[in-house]
C-alpha cells in the first residue's frame, strides 16, 4: 500500500473531519483523489446536495532516500512523504480512506482502488478560473441558508397528510434550493453544502485563503489551508470567493470548495437537499 506523509496533525485532523461528513451523508461514498505540488485534492460528492465538494490536505516535503533517524513523534521516516503522491489518481472508498489515517503519525494510507462512480470521471477544470462578482457576503449567505432551511421546514410541516409524500417534499426542495445567491448563477444548494460541510466556519488569524488553487490555477497549484494553531482565536467571517470556468461555479472558502456544474452534457441535476 502507499503511505503518504500529510504535512502536520492539523492536515490529518482537517481531512478526517472532512471525510466523515461525507460519510455522514453517504455510508459508500467514494472520494477521487489527485496530487501535484505537495498537495492531495479530494473529491467528494454528498448526495443530498448534488454538488462537488472539494478538499485539500499538504503533503509533507519528500524525504531524500534511504531510511532517516526515528523521532519519538513519527518513528523511522521510511520516505513516504510527497514524492509517492506525484502524479497520484485514484478513486477510493471514503470510509477506508478515512480508516487510513494516523493522526499520530501524520500519515496515511491510501486504500486499493475501486470502480468509480460516474459523477468521478466529470471533475472541474484544472484551469482557467476567473472570478465572478455578486455573491453575498458570509453573514448574509449564512442567514440566506438559515432562511431557507426553516421555510423547507414550515412548508414541510404544513403539508396535510395526504399530501406529505416523497415528491412532494422534493418538489418543495428543488424550488427553494433552486434559487439562485446574490446576482449569481450559484444555486443555494451550494452553500448549504458548504455550510454543511464545515466550510463556511470562522477562520483563524493564520488560516490561508487558497483552497483548489487561485483564480487561474488547478488541482496541482492547490495551496493548503494549514492546521490549527494551538491557542489560536477566532477571528473573522470566511473569505469567500465565487470563480467560473467551462461551465463550473466553484464557491472557494478557505477550507474547501463546493463546485456545480451549470452547463454541458454531464451538468448536475437540481435534486433538492
Amino acid at each position: 500500500m502507499t503511505a503518504l506523509r500529510l504535512a502536520d496533525a492539523g492536515e490529518a485532523a482537517d481531512l478526517a473531519a472532512f471525510l466523515a461528513r461525507l460519510i455522514h451523508y453517504d455510508r459508500a461514498a467514494a472520494v477521487r483523489l489527485q496530487a501535484g505540488g505537495g498537495v492531495l485534492a479530494v473529491f467528494g460528492r454528498p448526495p443530498s446536495f448534488e454538488v462537488l465538494a472539494i478538499r485539500t490536505a499538504r503533503l509533507a516535503p519528500a524525504a531524500s532516500p534511504g531510511p532517516q533517524p526515528a523521532t519519538a513523534a513519527h518513528g523511522p521516516h521510511t520516505g513516504t512523504g510527497a514524492a509517492p503522491a506525484a502524479g497520484l489518481d485514484r478513486t477510493v472508498s471514503a470510509g477506508d480512506l478515512l480508516e487510513g489515517i494516523d493522526e499520530s503519525t501524520d500519515s496515511l494510507t491510501l486504500p486499493a482502488a475501486v470502480t468509480g462512480p460516474p459523477w468521478a470521471g466529470v471533475l472541474p477544470p484544472r484551469g482557467g478560473w476567473q472570478q465572478v462578482p455578486g455573491l453575498p457576503a458570509p453573514q448574509a449567505l449564512g442567514r440566506t441558508v438559515a432562511l431557507a432551511v426553516a421555510e423547507f421546514r414550515a412548508r414541510d410541516e404544513a403539508l396535510p397528510p395526504e399530501r406529505r409524500t416523497r415528491a412532494e417534499r422534493d418538489r418543495i426542495g428543488r424550488e427553494i434550493w433552486s434559487r439562485t445567491l446574490g446576482d449569481t448563477h450559484l444555486p443555494l444548494r451550494a452553500a448549504h453544502a458548504a455550510q454543511s460541510l464545515g466550510f463556511l466556519r470562522p477562520v483563524r488569524a493564520e488560516a490561508q485563503a487558497g483552497v483548489y488553487g487561485p483564480a487561474s490555477g488547478g488541482h496541482g497549484s492547490v495551496s493548503g489551508t494549514g492546521s490549527a494553531g494551538s491557542g489560536a482565536a477566532l477571528a473573522e467571517p470566511p473569505t469567500l470567493t465565487l470563480l467560473a470556468a467551462g461551465g463550473w461555479l466553484r464557491l472557494r472558502t478557505p477550507y474547501g470548495s463546493v463546485a456545480v456544474r451549470t452547463s454541458g452534457p454531464s451538468a448536475l441535476s437540481v435534486t433538492p437537499a
